[in-house]
């Protein structure tokens, strides 16, 4: 062997990718992976439960970890099914993350991260995580055919379908089986023959109110295709009209599961100040304003311009609401919005509120904060700084709004610690 073939033999430090690898799986993480560990280097699996014995295809190699799918599974857990949907494999449809699992222990997963966030970058303790009781509660309607809103991607021959795990290749498919019935119906995707020649994304909506509806994106640019271009949703006791292009809760039983939750861990008192912060359409807005009543005041902030139309429209019959089209950071650090304010609903893009917002937040003085996340890791990030500015999380209920997935929804009580 020459002095250049020991040189490579010693820069490959490990599995390569595309090798398969036997792995023991441990504990999960987020991101829908479970970790395991070949020759010291960790590798985060998908497909896989903990404890599991799998063999594994490399798909991407790191410095200091690989990503694996687990292709074979040679010792399997106790939690694990056979997923519903042909393309919830490896190498095919990345939408779904969890269809292998049980539901019960899909919501258990969830709890496992969220407590794991709260603990590594959230910084509570054991005792604290204790007090919380973590728990993942399921939504009525079952794990299939929930999502009321799909959005489709385009490949060069004009075939709609879901992407590929951390990809851009498009996989076509003939159904979503979590999509909601309606939208499976659709005559979108390529078994029916139809094709998008000129659609980067085809997105679709199912609404709580009754209506389907289909855009076409070309170059970010949405076309109606069919059904009404703006659609009617249900909440809180009211109707919602809003562009079919607008943000809206992808399970419809979410909106209230939120709301209810967000009212009981705040408790708004008549004639009380209230705001609702990255307000959208004004959801939890039109119920603060309720508990507050005619004497109470809620200021709603909203960036995004259909966002902001959208509240002033529909919360037009509430004049003790106010809509403030600004980013939130840029509301409160130039005082568009001002305290004394007594409770907060916080509910923040992915990546969460961030620490400037927080501290002008505290800054305000309310009694209480909702904190409404969609991201644990980011929920954790902000509860550190809530928790540094003298604050603690009181109370933490999570929702599985997003059932055969990673992802989790989080509303976190936070509270002076005085």
């Amino acid at each position: 062997m020459s002095d250049v073939d020991i040189e490579q033999e010693d820069v490959r430090m490990g599995p390569e990718e595309a090798e398969r690898i036997e792995l023991t799986v441990g504990a999960v993480a987020p991101g829908g992976h479970c970790v395991a560990r070949v020759d010291g280097q960790v590798v985060f699996v998908r497909h896989a439960l903990p404890g599991e014995r799998v063999l594994a295809e490399v798909t991407e190699v790191h410095r200091g970890f690989l990503r694996a799918d687990a292709v074979t599974v040679l010792e399997a857990a106790a939690q694990r099914v056979e997923p519903p949907c042909p393309y919830a494999r490896p190498g095919r449809c990345g939408g779904c993350d969890l269809q292998h699992v049980a539901p019960e222990a899909q919501r258990e997963w969830k709890a496992s991260v969220v407590r794991e966030q709260l603990t590594r970058l959230g910084g509570l303790t054991g005792a604290e995580l204790d007090a919380l009781d973590v728990r993942v509660a399921a939504l009525p309607g079952g794990p299939l055919g929930w999502r009321s809103r799909v959005r489709y991607a385009v490949d060069a021959a004009g075939r709609a379908g879901l992407l590929k795990h951390r990809s851009h290749e498009v996989v076509p498919v003939d159904r979503c089986l979590i999509a909601h019935p309606a939208i499976q119906d659709l005559p979108l995707l390529a078994v029916s023959g139809t094709r998008w020649p000129e659609a980067e994304a085809v997105e679709t909506i199912a609404s709580t109110g009754g209506d389907v509806a289909v855009t076409a994106f070309a170059e970010g640019v949405p076309t109606p295709v069919r059904g009404p271009g703006t659609v009617r949703e249900v909440a809180v006791g009211r109707d919602w009209t809003l562009p079919a292009t607008a943000f809206w809760q992808v399970h419809p039983a979410a909106a209230d599961t939120l709301v209810t939750a967000v009212l009981e861990l705040l408790e708004p008192r008549i004639g009380e100040t209230a705001w609702d912060l990255y307000g959208g359409a004004g959801l939890f807005a039109a119920a603060l304003a309720d508990r507050v009543g005619p004497t109470g005041r809620v200021t709603l902030v909203e960036s995004a311009e259909e966002g902001v139309r959208a509240a002033r429209e529909n919360l037009a019959d509430l004049d003790r609401v106010e809509v403030v089209a600004a980013r939130v950071e840029t509301a409160l650090a130039r005082r568009r919005i001002t305290g004394p304010v007594d409770v907060v609903v916080l509910d923040p893009p992915r990546s969460g509120a961030g620490a400037r917002v927080v501290r002008d937040l505290v800054a305000a003085g309310p009694r209480a904060v909702a904190y409404v996340a969609c991201d644990p890791a980011a929920f954790a990030r902000d509860v550190r700084t809530f928790t540094g500015a003298g604050w603690r999380l009181a109370a933490l209920r999570g929702f599985d709004l997003f059932p055969m997935t990673q992802h989790v929804e989080l509303v976190g009580l936070l509270v002076p610690a005085r």
